[in-house]
């Protein structure tokens, strides 16, 4: 198993109902199940030969299709793709080929749909995440697919069925958490972090992954459906599954849109005591009966933050930054006579929610950013395009929070809303920049940072992006860190060095700097300078995310993502 979460498929013998059982179906089978007899056809098939290049640099073998599969026809008669993940390679881990599939997919979709063609999208969710041996290409094909999801969910229904025991973990769960509708079985499981992940990094006290009634208590779909973040809970049966699908597909299931619907995360928030968490027994009556306080998005005290955002936000800022809460910070900055919003997640000692002390993007983190970005949002938008304020995403992080309370309350959902939030932001006309001092690991980046119309980092050492921290990568993908390191040499995807990643298509600016932990006045006064021309590039260009792979932003690096999207234009129709 090599993907972000390192979880097993592993499910308990009693959770099975055994009838035309859609679990042990392959991705290929499921997706043309799914679809109505005679108008299904596979998109971009193993017979291209669209693999990843990448895998066998690392003694791996790639499969023909990578792991994904497209299928285009008809549900109940209207036009719909679906997306299969096919678990059996790489733990249905995403990489950059099997990533581009997704995104392409979906991006095809929404192009007929503004063109007259309704077109739906299914999205069968079988993975663990972002596949570890193409590390920071994963990251950029997930946050493209949550992208991706967004556009196409403003126009039509996008469906994701989660339905075996692998289930859905990682940064696909975030892109579950923004779909119009998500159905699961009893066996499924949905969550950010798998149990094993938290256990290696909170301790078995904190999450014991071998105990199954556990894992199934927290992540599994009888217990999502409880809490409201799945619409649907169906048996392990095709037919119930495609009757399913078809509602949804129709429009007819009843939905909300979860990631949307950020009163009701805080009046859910409002009932927990991180000092005294609830059972997951006992959480859907308490979520059921949430009408608590809803709390201010508004900063209400000056901040003390230590940390390289912290640090940054003062330096850059014309304003003192203040405390939206003790763990996230707001200034503004002037840009081109309009006041810009800078935010930052930031380290707290004593916040109450224990897993995400340390700079972490955890529960009330993700909420608030999107409180705050939504909020900017609405109060613009009534002003030319011209006028709208930029919004500032500094960056230093460790990951997001890795904790048994944070999977029971449902965390994939609230980096689901930060997200949602940003691409809301720049696809509304805000220029969105993200500005990355320190570190921006995995889930965290997807929530906060990779959303960005521009993206500048510090070339700095100590600035790491990834998709995971070393040594827990080392372990997931059964390797030593040396030979990561030595891997990183020769592939860049899996570098943790910034100016490696910078190759790969998402820096609009690698920032010079002496110290970046003590700036001078001058650095203070370029990176100044690169903020206002992101935000004058932003307001310029294209509000999607499609020039990170083009030739002048990655050069080699991306052309299979290139190679994915020429091909599935030419075969869409």
């Amino acid at each position: 198993m090599t993907t972000e979460t390192d979880v097993e498929p592993l499910v308990p013998e009693s959770a099975y109902v055994r009838r035309d059982s859609f679990i042990e179906r392959d991705a290929r089978s499921r997706a043309f199940a799914l679809v109505d007899e005679g108008s299904g056809r596979e998109l971009v098939d193993p017979f291209d030969r669209l693999e990843s290049p990448w895998l066998q640099q690392q003694g791996v073998v790639p499969e023909a299709d990578d792991g994904v599969v497209i299928v285009k026809g008809t549900v109940a008669g209207k036009a719909t793709v679906v997306i299969g993940i096919e678990q059996g390679f790489q733990g249905g881990g995403i990489g950059e080929v099997s990533g581009a599939k997704i995104a392409a997919a979906l991006g095809l979709a929404t192009r007929d749909s503004r063109a007259g063609t309704p077109t739906s999208a299914v999205l069968l969710l079988e993975t663990g995440g972002v596949r570890l041996q193409e590390a920071n290409l994963g990251l950029a094909a997930v946050a493209e697919a949550c992208s991706g999801v967004l556009e196409l969910r403003a126009l039509q229904p996008v469906v994701a069925v989660i339905a075996g025991g692998l289930g859905s973990f990682g940064g696909m769960s975030i892109v579950a958490g923004l779909c119009s509708t998500v159905v699961m079985t009893r066996e499924a499981r949905l969550g950010l972090n798998g149990p094993e992940v938290i256990e290696s990094e909170g301790g078995i006290a904190e999450f014991d992954s071998g105990d199954h009634a556990l894992v199934w208590s927290i992540d599994g779909g009888v217990q999502r459906h409880a809490l409201g973040q799945a619409d649907v809970l169906v048996t392990d049966d095709t037919a119930e599954i495609l009757d399913a699908v078809r509602q949804a597909v129709s429009g007819k299931a009843a939905s909300v849109l979860a990631s949307r619907d950020l009163a009701r995360l805080r009046a859910h928030l409002a009932v927990i005591d991180p000092g005294s968490p609830p059972s997951p027994a006992n959480l859907p009556d308490l979520f059921a009966t949430a009408t608590g306080p809803r709390g201010s998005n508004r900063p209400q005290a000056v901040a003390e933050s230590s940390g390289r955002g912290s640090a940054w936000m003062t330096s850059l800022a014309d304003t003192v930054p203040t405390a939206v809460e003790s763990t996230v910070i707001e200034a503004t900055i002037g840009i081109d006579g309009v006041s810009a919003i800078l935010l930052a997640v930031v380290p707290d000692a004593g916040s109450p929610y224990r897993r995400a002390r340390h700079g972490e993007v955890g529960l009330l983190e993700g909420l608030v950013l999107a409180e705050r970005v939504a909020a900017v949002v609405a109060e613009d938008a009534d002003l030319e395009v011209n006028r709208k304020r930029p919004i500032v995403a500094v960056v230093d992080f460790p990951s997001q929070a890795y904790g048994r309370l944070e999977e029971m309350v449902g965390i994939h959902l609230h980096l689901a809303a930060a997200a949602d939030a940003y691409a809301t932001a720049r696809t509304q006309g805000h220029p969105v920049v993200a500005l990355v001092v320190g570190t921006a690991l995995s889930g965290g980046f997807l929530a906060h940072g990779l959303q960005a119309n521009q993206i500048l980092a510090l070339d700095d050492p100590a600035v790491e992006i990834h998709a995971m921290h070393k040594p827990a990568a080392a372990r997931i993908t059964r390797r030593t860190v040396a030979e990561l390191d030595e891997l990183a040499t020769r592939i860049p995807p899996l570098s943790y060095d910034v100016r490696d990643w910078a190759t790969l298509g998402l820096c609009n600016g690698l920032l010079p700097v002496v110290d970046a932990d003590h700036p001078t006045g001058d650095e203070v006064a370029l990176v100044n300078k690169q903020i206002g021309a992101a935000v004058r590039r932003a307001r310029a260009g294209d509000r999607g995310l499609s020039g990170r792979w083009s030739v002048e932003t990655s050069g080699r690096n991306r052309a299979a993502t290139r190679q994915v999207w020429e091909a599935m234009t030419q075969q869409w129709r």
